[in-house]
């Protein structure tokens, strides 16, 4: 599964960038507001950033003109930008046109399978099942990556749109999604940060050094 991470956040980006981990990023307006950036210079620095990974740049607009109008701006900014609409019938509409284009395309808020399936067909190349928000009103959000995941593989409908794991809250839903066979897993930097950690981790390296020290020490009396 490929890691993406959710955030603005040049310096996190960075960061996990030096590592090999950030297969793309994802974020929106609202992200980058937080940062008190300008939208367009984030998305150009970012994109410079992670090239070639994809990174989706959302729309502000909710009706088709316009939304067209930003996606062919938004595309513009980078070779790599995606762009990002949301799961609204103008959004379907835009998405075709967009995606005939050639223009790659994110649709956003997915939290039932038949809007995965209708953004499958209107020819998203990822669709994004907000599962953390699914979980916080009672539902399963890992159940509607199941059902996304079966629908894609369905052999009869050779749908290439990638499902792109959001609103991840912690590492288990990043293996829940792994083990189902998602595409995609996008998080906050902090629960990046939260998949390298193991009491045990910790408990192991500190016994090595300690023993290392201690080797070092006695090795140092002995020759005294």
């Amino acid at each position: 599964m490929k890691f993406y991470l959710d955030t603005a956040n040049l310096a996190s980006i960075k960061k996990y960038n030096a590592m090999g981990l950030v297969d793309g990023i994802t974020t929106n307006p609202s992200l980058i507001v937080k940062e008190g950036a300008d939208f367009e210079e984030t998305i150009k620095a970012i994109a410079k950033e992670v090239y070639p990974n994809p990174v989706s740049a959302e729309v502000i607009a909710t009706d088709y003109e316009t939304m067209v109008a930003e996606g062919k701006r938004n595309k513009s900014w980078a070779e790599n930008v995606v762009v990002k609409i949301p799961m609204i019938p103008e959004g379907m509409r835009a998405t075709k046109t967009l995606s005939s284009m050639g223009i790659p395309i994110n649709v956003t808020l997915i939290f039932s399978a038949v809007q995965g399936l209708i953004a499958m067909k209107a020819g998203a190349s990822y669709i994004s099942p907000f599962i953390g928000r699914l979980d916080d009103v009672g539902q399963d959000g890992m159940g509607l990556i199941k059902d996304l995941v079966e629908i894609k593989k369905n052999e009869n409908y050779k749908f290439k749109t990638e499902i792109l794991v959001a609103s991840i809250r912690h590492p288990i839903h990043v293996v829940q999604a792994a083990k189902m066979g998602a595409d995609i897993g996008t998080m906050p930097a902090d629960v990046m940060e939260k998949m390298f950690m193991h009491p045990l981790t910790d408990i192991g390296l500190k016994r090595f050094l300690d023993d290392w020290n201690k080797a070092k020490k006695e090795k140092a009396s002995i020759t005294v």
